[in-house]
């Protein structure tokens, strides 16, 4: 069985943390950003996991699991705070919200 190319892994990882990046820049709804910042996460996982085999080491399969139970932080911190704001404003729009008072 072949192995893949450790620039493929890398090209990967770039191109699935831009698109996540992109999506931060560009959408306004609080969902859309988490899940943005999902894609990033798992695109700085993926470069660890080639970089881990590229050396043969488990050190990058180590700092993989802890970005998932970062993400997972995340998500719940995350959907905390969509639902309180959408309690508040009835919108999940980033550009309503920023026009709190105080």
């Amino acid at each position: 069985m072949a192995a893949i190319p450790q620039s493929y892994g890398l090209m990967l990882a770039a191109a699935l943390f831009a698109v996540g990046l992109a999506g931060v820049l560009a959408r306004r709804n609080l969902i859309f950003i988490l899940m943005s910042i999902e894609i990033m996460l798992n695109a700085a996982g993926l470069a660890f996991i080639v970089a881990a085999s590229r050396w043969q080491q488990v050190d990058g399969q180590v700092m993989f699991l802890f970005i998932l139970a970062m993400a997972a932080a995340e998500v719940a911190v995350g959907l905390a705070l969509a639902l309180r704001i959408h309690h508040a404003f009835r919108t999940l729009d980033m550009d309503a919200v920023s026009k709190m008072r105080g």
